[in-house]
């Protein structure tokens, strides 16, 4: 007989999965960056749209692996975005034909504050079913 998931477990596999694509993001983002083809791969003003899409996705990762709600989950979405896309422009500093940009910096803070925005459109959509379900199955 297949034993239920329970709501407890669920939310700790979101919370890892999320924190586990978090730091796969940094990790492409990373060596991604120092690949020759990565210079010019996005041009103006198409790269500001890649930051965004890409750091709302980070953003939403790190604010389901913080598992709050609210405000404060929507700061982790912020911090996680700005944090690895912080990591993302130190690194280009030192890579040929990559240069910093705090334009880049402002897309992905903008992304995670979408990726923020997603998540607590979803919890109002979802959330309640998600939670029925689980537990009363």
């Amino acid at each position: 007989m297949a034993k239920a998931l329970s709501l407890e477990n669920f939310q700790r596999s979101v919370r890892i999965a999320a924190a586990l694509t978090v730091a796969m993001s940094a990790a492409v983002l990373y060596v991604g960056g120092a690949q020759p083809v990565a210079v010019g791969l996005f041009p103006a003003p198409w790269d500001k749209l890649a930051h965004l899409l890409t750091f709302a996705v980070v953003g939403m990762a790190a604010g389901l692996a913080g598992g709050m709600r609210g405000w404060r989950m929507a700061l982790s979405c912020l911090a996680g975005a700005l944090l690895v896309g912080g990591m993302d422009e130190l690194h280009q500093m030192f890579l040929p034909g990559r240069s910093a940009s705090w334009a880049d910096l402002a897309a992905d803070a903008a992304g995670g504050l979408l990726g923020a925005a997603v998540l607590a459109v979803l919890h109002r959509l979802w959330g309640d079913r998600l939670t029925h379900r689980l537990t009363h199955r």
